[in-house]
């Protein structure tokens, strides 16, 4: 099935995928793709709307990201958002200026009044709340253009030019801060683009089947098995398209959690596939013996995932596929073109420049956490397993902070394992996403026992998101993280100092390292 296509245009805004996200919430496909990419690509891509992104860049310093000016005679209907929306103005004869006082410069929660006969607020209240980010001004509005929006200090917040399906916005709704943010995404799609809603994972699940056993035909097929979600949803899509044909490899790299590697061959030892579990931990121990950089732990360890794979299909006889579990916030955050690489993921940006594979096969790369999750249970996945508390390839290595060592791992798993169990205990896994221990490798003075101890700090981190692409700190109970504090330095050696990270994402990301 062929869906229809939105591109978001990216020039270096911090929430491009968000945006993303909230256009697959409308039951749209989308993909985000640098400004830089080719008017053939666009073409070839077929969209059904372009929407620019925001970015940190003043539009009219020369050397700010342009769009390509052909862009606007597609016939294509476009909606810019912040920069974008300047853009847009620069771009088609308007004037966009550095505000030089506060009356135009805007940031934060702002009351703000919709005109709402323009299709982009159609149905939705003339005033509400909106989240503002921007220090230039549209000093000019290009002809043709009509205001749509204001705000007590800034007269153009919104503008349209409803003939060509332009329209630009100077805040974010893609961001949860704006009221009615997505119904305005949505009035994009549906009333201006004209979107049918054809992103299903039903659908997705049936495409990607059939696609699979094009490509595999009698060919044999190995998978990357962690026991996360990601995997155990490519495992079951995999074995769906070519059935035996499949053999799902489960690499116990001695970083996984307590028992882990136990549990993860146990639950699929009950499934009709082959199963390997190749125990490398002393392998992976050794090659990060005295690593302390975290992208140098997570590029030794995808370089080793993929050659204990290699040395797995050796075993098994010619195999002609490797599948991996990677996902679409893998590949954004692990960087493409101009992008910043926020961190490279063992299976993106770690793997090594020469696979022992006719092909690596990713289904699930162009899908979020939250469409995995949805297309496990199309696939009839339990869901216990569906909503498995995520785990990094990469294990507890880039929770160790600093050198990795089997003394560590061994401190670091028993904390974690508290941790979780203290939660279970409190029935609060379903209000958190994502929650484990950091061994820090800070060290201070503590007092136990009436004697001085100088040993390692231990964090816990906590979020709650509903995407992993932003996320906020988990609000957990005082008396909870009490209980998790003094089980810790009371049954766990060398921890004598607990902190509770309370960072969201951004400024930080989910994972430490």
């Amino acid at each position: 099935m062929s869906h229809q296509t939105v591109i978001v245009l990216d020039f270096g805004g911090q929430y491009n995928q968000l945006i993303a996200r909230r256009v697959r919430e409308c039951g749209v496909y989308c993909e985000v793709k640098p400004y830089t990419t080719s008017m053939d690509d666009i073409r070839a891509m077929n969209p059904i709307g372009i929407i620019f992104t925001g970015g940190p860049n003043s539009v009219y310093d020369p050397k700010s990201p342009q769009a390509n000016p052909e862009i606007f005679r597609l016939g294509v209907p476009i909606l810019g958002i912040c920069y974008g929306c300047q853009l847009l103005a620069h771009n088609l004869g308007g004037r966009v200026v550095a505000a030089t006082d506060d009356s135009a410069r805007e940031y934060g929660k702002t009351e703000t009044y919709f005109n709402t006969d323009c299709k982009l607020f159609q149905g939705l209240p003339a005033q509400g709340i909106t989240w503002m980010s921007h220090g230039d001004y549209m000093e000019k509005v290009p002809e043709g253009f009509s205001l749509v929006a204001h705000s007590d200090a800034c007269p153009n917040v919104a503008i349209c030019d409803e003939a060509r399906g332009f329209y630009g916005v100077q805040y974010h709704p893609e961001v949860n801060h704006t009221q009615h943010g997505t119904d305005m995404i949505r009035n994009f799609l549906y009333e201006v683009c004209g979107a049918r809603g054809d992103w299903t994972m039903g659908d997705y699940k049936e495409t990607a089947i059939r696609t699979i056993r094009e490509k595999v035909g009698s060919g044999k097929v190995l998978l990357a098995l962690s026991g996360g979600v990601d995997s155990s949803v490519a495992a079951a899509l995999v074995a769906e398209a070519v059935g035996n044909q499949l053999t799902c490899v489960f690499v116990d790299h001695g970083l996984m959690r307590l028992n882990e590697g136990d549990e993860v061959e146990a639950a699929f030892k009950k499934w009709d596939i082959n199963f390997v579990r190749a125990n490398a931990q002393d392998l992976f121990l050794s090659k990060l013996a005295g690593v302390t950089d975290p992208e140098r732990k997570r590029k030794i360890i995808g370089e080793e995932f993929i050659r204990v794979f290699e040395a797995e299909a050796k075993k098994i006889g010619q195999v002609d596929y490797l599948v991996q579990g990677t996902i679409y916030p893998d590949v954004i955050e692990s960087g493409a073109g101009d992008a910043a690489v926020i961190k490279s993921h063992h299976n993106v940006g770690g793997l090594p420049d020469y696979v022992d594979f006719k092909e690596i096969i990713e289904p699930l790369r162009m899908l979020f956490k939250d469409e995995v999750r949805a297309l496990g249970r199309e696939l009839g996945l339990p869901e216990y397993l569906v909503m498995r508390q995520p785990f990094p390839g990469p294990g507890l290595a880039i929770r160790c902070l600093g050198e990795v060592t089997p003394e560590k791992l061994e401190t670091l798993r028993q904390a974690d394992f508290i941790f979780r169990d203290e939660v279970a205990k409190a029935h609060l896994e379903g209000t958190m996403s994502q929650y484990f221990a950091v061994l820090t490798n800070m060290r201070s003075v503590g007092v136990m026992g009436d004697g001085r101890t100088y040993d390692y700090t231990l964090a816990l981190r906590s979020v709650t998101t509903s995407d992993f692409m932003t996320a906020d700190w988990t609000r957990i109970p005082y008396d909870v993280l009490d209980r998790v504090s003094v089980r810790i330095v009371n049954e766990v050696p060398h921890i004598n100092r607990i902190v509770y990270d309370i960072t969201s994402k951004p400024p930080a990301t989910i994972e430490w390292e």
